[in-house]
């Protein structure tokens, strides 16, 4: 585990809590994240790492995926980022 990793508390292995569902919703034209309570309708870049989010992979093969995926580098921090706040929300273990 590197050290972004342990300062933020990110899993080396996140996945999605069991009270919450992951889904494409053609109506919303994007991912949402449902709980009993409700439905939070995510932004793409959010629905992207929450799909893979499924407890088998590394974060360091999800940051590689969505890298390449995006064409883009360096998205190691914004990852790490976005998975503590949904840590932080309780969507995430």
């Amino acid at each position: 585990m590197n050290t972004v990793d342990s300062d933020l508390g990110v899993n080396p292995r996140p996945c999605l809590r069991r009270m919450f569902r992951l889904q494409w919703e053609p109506a919303q034209n994007g991912y949402v994240l449902l709980y009993p309570e409700g439905m939070v309708k995510l932004n793409p870049s959010a629905g992207a790492i929450l799909a893979r989010c499924d407890g088998t992979r590394e974060l360091d093969d999800i940051i590689g995926e969505l890298e390449e995926i995006f064409s883009a580098s360096d998205l190691a921090p914004d990852v790490h980022r976005f998975l503590w706040h949904a840590r932080q929300r309780g969507w995430v273990d």
